[in-house]
């Protein structure tokens, strides 16, 4: 019996200029001459029409547009984007960076084990950079969670008064 086994495609680090910023935490990057999306690991920027989701963007855009970078990926999230560290020509991690400059938060849920972005966010919180300025910032994950329409954790309503049956 003759076995024939597959390559196994793996993730691969590449290189290539950054096309697009579309928020904090997410960047196009050129990669065998198409523009490959790519969602910044283990980092949560605000969203698009949430404080300081535009200010996240700026900061990231400031740091990377046009810029060559070298992504370390860690494989595809559900909406195909590649996950990866970038990192600029003089070693700089951009995901570390925009955590230091507060304008995101360390998203333990998927990279609960990285201890170094633990403490950049405790520091950036610490010193109230970036978005840790405000004294009740709303994580990302709970303005998406409202978005959809559910009670997110932050949100604390009182309960509605009722009304005498008549």
């Amino acid at each position: 019996m003759l076995l024939i086994l597959a390559p196994v495609i793996g993730w691969a680090d590449f290189s290539g200029e950054v096309v697009g910023v579309l928020d904090g935490d997410t960047i196009e990057v050129m990669h065998r001459q198409q523009a490959e999306r790519i969602r910044l690991h283990g980092i949560d920027c605000p969203e698009k029409g949430q404080a300081y989701g535009t200010r996240a963007k700026q900061a990231a855009s400031a740091l990377v547009f046009g810029k060559e970078v070298t992504l370390r990926t860690h494989g595809m999230d559900k909406y195909g984007r590649t996950i990866a560290d970038v990192l600029l020509p003089d070693g700089t991690n951009v995901n570390q960076q925009l955590v230091k400059e507060g304008w995101c938060w360390w998203y333990r849920k998927y990279a609960h084990k990285d201890v170094t972005l633990e403490h950049l966010e405790q520091a950036a919180r610490e010193a109230q950079s970036g978005l840790w300025a405000d004294p009740q910032p709303v994580p990302p994950w709970e303005y998406r969670k409202a978005s959809r329409g559910k009670k997110p954790a932050w949100l604390d309503l009182e309960p509605e008064a009722e009304l005498p049956v008549q």
